[in-house]
């Protein structure tokens, strides 16, 4: 997304545009193209006005995000939907689900598993892929970026291996927009978890950190590295198609608790499934945990996501334990009855008197309420954390100029989309919303970048 509205937009001002895609054919892996194509701003309308989401901005990144680059969001928001629409995209809403104002049509079914062909997402990617090739864009496939061309100090250009043969394309800008760094599994193990072969890819597999190491080659300063956008998912994830992306697993383990293989809490479930995604996958072994929930929480909680986990794990036959009593239940997890049950004892029991935030680790409520777990039958389901994109990258400003860490930018070279850091991340593993980042400062960079040629 953050490449294709970037090209396009560059297109539109007047520039001569080459878009380099890694992948092969039309309908090329994308994070983008497998997203649920929402546009929304820390689940808020994307057209609410900029004080409220620059506020929600806020709420969700725990006041972390750099202003510069949330202000810019906030502030482009709106503008970018507008455009998106008169590129040819198109829209649906979901009733009066305040966040889902904005859904790319047609939408993916509610149906578990990877769905993406002919949704709205994918319609989209191609519609400016096209918009582009009309304006006069050059679109090339089965290229890969290797390294910037530098005079100077400044990017000039790049250079790329295409359809076999190395290329160079010399330019007054660059644009990285290459969706971060998952699927690189030595920048996992660096950054984000110790066995990054135990970390689910929720997403297409294609962020390899080329833009990053590229443009730290070029002086870019970097922010913190150590989160990531993604849900809670079932074990089953690694070896069975029908439970990835979805259900995601975050309600129930939200709702109840997240253990270990020694029953014991890991973290506070109460920040919600991605920041328990981020807590699981930094464990010395992130397949050890469990989503522990009671028959209360499978009928309530377990249900109200756009794809719940009820029904849907189980119809894509995914694990999921019950047990008329915790013993029952510990015997099928394979942990120690009496640890587990002393740790639910003491949970409910800091549940009635009010006293959660005195459990080590602290529940919280603000974000997640929390539920008792004591009405029978109990259930636990064997966790993995599923990532997505990963959310630090270059230093930015609010136009995607990438920035050195003395300030200064690093001229004629941009970051568009989760390439960048800044926005999500932290403390709190503070989630945003990815399709937006992609479409805003894919027209910021593009933009800016436009100005600086223009006025040459």
């Amino acid at each position: 997304m953050a490449g294709t509205v970037a090209a396009n937009r560059a297109a539109e001002l007047g520039l001569s545009v080459a878009l380099l895609e890694r992948g092969s054919g039309a309908t090329y892996p994308c994070n983008s193209r497998y997203s649920g194509g929402i546009l929304h701003i820390a689940f808020r309308n994307v057209k609410d006005s900029a004080a409220s989401l620059l506020e929600a901005v806020g709420t969700a990144t725990g006041d972390e995000a750099d202003p510069r680059v949330a202000q810019a969001l906030v502030a482009t928001g709106r503008r970018a939907v507008d455009w998106l629409q008169a590129a040819g995209a198109k829209f649906m809403r979901v009733g009066n689900i305040v966040w889902q104002q904005w859904v790319l049509a047609p939408p993916r079914s509610l149906t578990p598993g990877l769905e993406w062909k002919g949704r709205g997402p994918d319609v989209a990617l191609r519609t400016l892929v096209e918009r582009l090739v009309q304006r006069g864009g050059k679109f090339y496939l089965d290229t890969t970026a290797h390294a910037l061309l530098d005079k100077n100090g400044r990017c000039v250009g790049v250079e790329a291996l295409s359809a076999g043969s190395q290329v160079q394309f010399h330019a007054p800008a660059v644009i990285i927009a290459d969706g971060g760094f998952q699927a690189n599994l030595d920048l996992v193990r660096s950054h984000i978890s110790p066995r990054p072969e135990s970390v689910m890819q929720r997403g297409a597999s294609t962020g390899y950190g080329d833009g990053l190491r590229m443009a730290r080659a070029l002086g870019a300063a970097v922010t913190d590295l150590k989160c990531f956008y993604g849900h809670l998912l079932s074990r089953d994830s690694f070896t069975n198609p029908k439970v990835w992306p979805y259900p995601q697993l975050d309600e129930l383990g939200t709702s109840g608790m997240v253990v270990d293989k020694h029953a014991q809490r890991i973290a506070d479930e109460g920040l919600g499934g991605v920041y328990m995604a981020n807590m699981i996958a930094r464990l010395a072994d992130p397949l050890s945990c469990f989503a522990l929930f009671d028959e209360n929480i499978w009928q309530g909680p377990g249900k109200t996501a756009r794809i719940p986990a009820n029904p849907n794990l189980i119809k894509g036959g995914g694990t999921v334990y019950s047990a008329p009593d915790l013993t029952g239940l510990a015997q099928q997890m394979g942990i120690a009855a009496d640890k587990l049950a002393q740790t639910v004892k003491n949970y409910n029991a800091a549940f009635h008197a009010g006293t959660l935030s005195q459990l080590a680790p602290l529940r919280s409520s603000t974000v997640i309420p929390a539920c008792a777990i004591e009405q029978a039958p109990f259930y636990a389901i064997p966790l993995c954390a599923g990532i997505t994109y990963t959310m630090g990258g270059m230093v930015t400003d609010g136009d995607g100029c990438v920035l050195k860490p003395d300030g200064a930018v690093v001229p004629g070279l941009y970051a568009a989309g989760v390439t960048a850091g800044g926005l999500e991340g932290g403390s709190m593993a503070g989630y945003v919303g990815g399709l937006i980042q992609a479409a805003v400062f894919g027209l910021r960079s593009a933009e800016h970048a436009a100005r600086n040629i223009n006025s040459k």
